[in-house]
């Protein structure tokens, strides 16, 4: 089959002007629950784009761990590419790839840095394994072998294995404080329902937009 005629057609749902929260965190909260309650794989990734001094946009996938009207939390290694360019150009977007739903929200705005006690109470969180792997990766560093990176995992295993890991200097977070929010649901005839929030001072415009 050629890639021109993979295609399906859209018809889960529809969403409407009527259907809509007044304002998109609770829309957002209404959809990640679905998502969750449908069983879909990774409902909580999202794409994240930054972009570099030169212009040059690049995206990763990471996890959204906290909601609220203050805006979209996740967590990072502070010397990699990503929070190097965010620390540069506070300007993101984020993606929620909901495709099993025929489902995607986009979110455009600025990181904010979390502060070190917010920080370190999720990091405590964590399994100790993953508490070791924010140690071990120098992210987004050149490495020669995944061996490297196994070694070194070994010898921050056994070098706290008598006491609880801490919190690496180089380690942290990002709130992700939006000015706009977009609700994709995928329709039939390619005619997909397209409802974009917008901050206004302190409420938030809704328009529909074309697909």
């Amino acid at each position: 089959m050629s890639l021109e005629d993979n295609r399906r057609e859209y018809d889960y749902a529809v969403l409407t002007r009527a259907s809509l929260m007044d304002e998109p965190f609770s829309q957002f909260e209404l959809w990640m629950n679905q998502a969750i309650e449908s069983q879909i794989q990774d409902p909580t990734a999202m794409s994240i784009a930054s972009v570099d001094a030169d212009g040059q946009p690049s995206q990763r996938m990471v996890l959204l761990k906290h909601f609220d009207t203050g805006g979209f939390v996740f967590y990072t290694n502070l010397e990699s590419r990503k929070a190097k360019e965010i620390q540069a150009n506070q300007k993101v977007s984020l993606h929620f790839p909901w495709l099993q739903l025929d489902r995607q929200v986009i979110v455009g705005g600025c990181a904010e840095s979390l502060p070190r006690d917010e920080v370190l109470n999720y990091f405590l969180s964590r399994p100790v394994e993953s508490q070791l792997g924010a140690w071990a990766s120098k992210q987004s560093s050149v490495i020669d072998s995944r061996q490297t990176l196994e070694n070194e995992f070994n010898k921050l295993k056994e070098q706290f294995s008598n006491g609880d890991v801490p919190l690496p200097d180089f380690w942290g977070g990002y709130r992700i404080v939006p000015t706009e929010i977009e609700f994709w649901q995928g329709g039939e005839k390619r005619l997909h329902d397209r409802f974009r929030y917008q901050l206004n001072d302190d409420s938030w415009d809704i328009s529909r937009l074309s697909p």
